[in-house]
């Protein structure tokens, strides 16, 4: 696994090197760190806005096929495929990003849990332990502070999400449940950790979910500015209608 992880970890590691040299101060480098990271990510997090998007339009359309060929899933399927085609839509366009995302977070994850396994820099032994703010060893676990912003910070970006990733599908929406039930678990999994992990690695996820959160403002209004194109299109279509008739 940290075979795996160290083809996305090592080159990370470098940035991280690179950062702190020219910084001197580790808790600002990871947090430049994570800004950058983040940045790069931002096409990922448009592409898959605008997937969910068009998925929600499309909702109708899906449904209708759905109904008309409910006992014939071949057809069906192939006239899901047209469909697809028609419209120029990928299924798979709001899965890849996230998909493309994990590697990313596990290598970012290992590397600032142990970074002298990805770091052989001898200048950066010492840094992994400077104090920052109200931390002294940046090693070392922060036992509330860090953790809570953390938590706090992963309940509203997940919340976020969630709404953003809403197509209106009622049959895509049965599992709506477990979600909001991971709503509250899953931000308090991440106060659980981050009381053990050490505070670099907990002070990369709290910004990592405070810019998620500014993120996630963004998208909602691309992707509100998107709806309102599609509603737009759909009267402009209506009319054209009208009129050949």
């Amino acid at each position: 696994m940290y075979t795996i992880l160290g083809i996305i970890a090592k080159p990370m590691g470098m940035l991280l090197d690179i950062l702190y040299g020219l910084i001197g101060d580790y808790g600002i480098s990871i947090i430049i760190f994570t800004v950058f990271v983040k940045l790069c990510l931002y096409p990922l997090y448009i592409k898959q806005t605008k997937s969910t998007a068009m998925m929600s339009e499309m909702q109708p359309k899906i449904k209708a096929i759905q109904n008309k060929y409910a006992n014939d899933q071949e057809m069906m399927n192939i006239k899901m495929q047209e469909l697809y085609k028609e419209e120029k839509f990928n299924p798979m366009g709001g899965c890849l990003p996230m998909l493309i995302q994990m590697p990313i977070i596990m290598g970012l994850f290992a590397l600032l849990r142990n970074p002298l396994r990805y770091i052989t820099n001898d200048s950066m032994i010492f840094a992994f332990h400077e104090p920052f703010l109200w931390i002294s060893d940046l090693s070392q676990p922060d036992p509330w502070i860090l953790p809570i912003i953390a938590g706090v910070a992963t309940f509203f970006s997940f919340t976020m999400n969630r709404m953003l990733m809403d197509t209106g599908d009622a049959s895509a929406n049965q599992s709506e449940a477990m979600m909001k039930m991971m709503q509250y678990i899953f931000p308090i999994m991440i106060l659980w950790m981050a009381k053990s992990f050490p505070a670099g690695l907990a002070l990369y996820w709290a910004v990592s979910q405070l810019i998620q959160i500014a993120f996630n403002a963004h998208m909602q209004t691309i992707r509100n500015k998107i709806k309102r194109e599609q509603q737009e299109r759909r009267i402009r279509e209506k009319l054209e209608k009208k009129n050949r008739k």
